[in-house]
């Protein structure tokens, strides 16, 4: 089923209304620039529900990150609020952890002592935050791993370790921005599997920003496609493929419907994108 967006002000009652542990409410975020003001999100409503899987997709320059930062408590200065089971969001929230894009690791830290790092600053005592450190390793695949430095594992196993050490302190909501943009297509595809199984034994609440339309409907229950900026809400797509899910569903037919269906959203926000960049940079050389 694909909900097309509505009024703003109707979406932005659903999301008060809504049952949601993470609450998006009329999000507008604007930043100086020397043209003027640009609007990056631009009345963004919406509800995450417990356990959900929700994705937010759209082209570049839509305001995603902008997005993810407001959300995670990483940017200030925007209209509307976001909250998290009734708690107002005004900055870095415990109930929310986020997995970012780039590497993240402590290079000079074990994957033990990199896990159990934010365990340690809440003044949890060694046995107690190694042996959690431990059962979360094991949680994302690594067991074996736990006395190696991240110069000796790959690109996808530092992600883990990431997405391991954010689990650990077992946050309301896991955010992450594009954890796997830098992997391979079949690495990617394998540790969607792997963040499925991690969402299924934990019934935990994620919410992914990307721009991988595979990756998107192969993990998630809903996905909000943006326009391209100012960022507003296009389209609102729910994914009726059966869970658990694994990376099989890629080749069914109902797979790569959905696929086209957010593609051909995505390939006419992302041509108003190319247009517009065109544009500056005729305007700029003809400045010069």
């Amino acid at each position: 089923m694909v909900v097309a967006s509505t009024a703003r002000t109707d979406l932005s009652l659903q999301a008060k209304n809504a049952d949601g542990i993470l609450v998006v409410d009329d999000i507008v975020k604007q930043f100086p620039t020397p043209e003027g003001i640009i609007t990056a999100v631009d009345h963004i409503s919406f509800a995450v529900a417990p356990g959900e899987f929700f994705s937010v997709i759209g082209p570049s320059g839509c305001g995603k990150s902008t997005l993810f930062n407001v959300i995670g408590g990483l940017l200030d200065g925007y209209d509307g609020r976001v909250t998290v089971a009734g708690d107002i969001v005004r900055g870095p929230h415990a109930s929310i952890g986020m997995v970012f894009q780039e590497e993240s690791t402590f290079p000079w830290r074990t994957v033990s002592e990199n896990v159990a790092f934010p365990l340690e600053i809440a003044g949890m005592s060694k046995r107690v935050r190694l042996d959690r450190a431990r059962h979360f390793i094991s949680l994302v695949g690594l067991d074996g791993f736990e006395n190696r430095y991240p110069a000796e594992l790959s690109g996808g196993m530092r992600q883990r370790v990431s997405m391991a050490r954010t689990l650990a302190s077992e946050p309301k909501i896991l955010l992450m921005d594009e954890p796997f943009a830098a992997l391979d297509e079949q690495t990617r595809l394998l540790l969607g599997d792997k963040v499925l199984q991690i969402q299924q034994q934990l019934k935990q609440t994620m919410l992914l920003i990307t721009h991988n339309i595979t990756e998107a409907v192969q993990l998630s229950d809903r996905i909000l496609v943006m326009t391209y900026r100012p960022g507003k809400i296009k389209r609102v797509v729910d994914i009726d493929l059966p869970r658990p899910r694994t990376s099989e569903i890629v080749g069914s037919d109902a797979f790569g419907h959905y696929v086209a269906q957010i593609w051909s959203d995505l390939r006419e926000e992302a041509s108003r994108g190319l247009r517009d960049d065109e544009s500056r940079t005729l305007h700029a050389g003809a400045r010069r």
